[in-house]
């Protein structure tokens, strides 16, 4: 249990010093969300727990191929918010196409191997 806390703790304070550090400076949160962190994370945790590091080869390469359809969101967000959409609007929207993204895209990927 005491285990899982920490997990929750570290995963979670990760977000909110990403979220502090843009009150600062966006440029540097930008370049502090865009690392893998959300993985490194997993990957550490996983071989804390003992996975095979042929499995944790296995999650990066296929993070790798699933980063493509994320990258439809940051600038569709940036473009409908400059146009003076709504944020939540723009939240929606951007959310929505990455996600039409994925649907079409993990078949493919499927189909070749690259994922489960």
């Amino acid at each position: 249990m005491i285990y899982y806390a920490i997990k929750i703790f570290i995963s979670a304070s990760l977000i909110v010093l990403i979220s502090e550090i843009a009150k600062r400076s966006t440029g540097f949160a930008a370049l502090v969300a865009s690392l893998p962190l959300t993985s490194l994370l997993a990957f550490v945790w996983l071989g804390v727990e003992g996975a095979e590091p042929e499995k944790i080869a296995e999650l990066s390469s296929q993070i790798f191929w699933l980063i493509v359809p994320s990258l439809v969101l940051f600038p569709l967000l940036a473009v409908l918010l400059r146009a003076g959409t709504n944020l939540w609007v723009s939240l929606t929207i951007a959310s929505a196409a990455t996600a039409l993204a994925y649907l079409a895209l993990l078949p493919v990927l499927k189909k070749f191997g690259l994922i489960e």
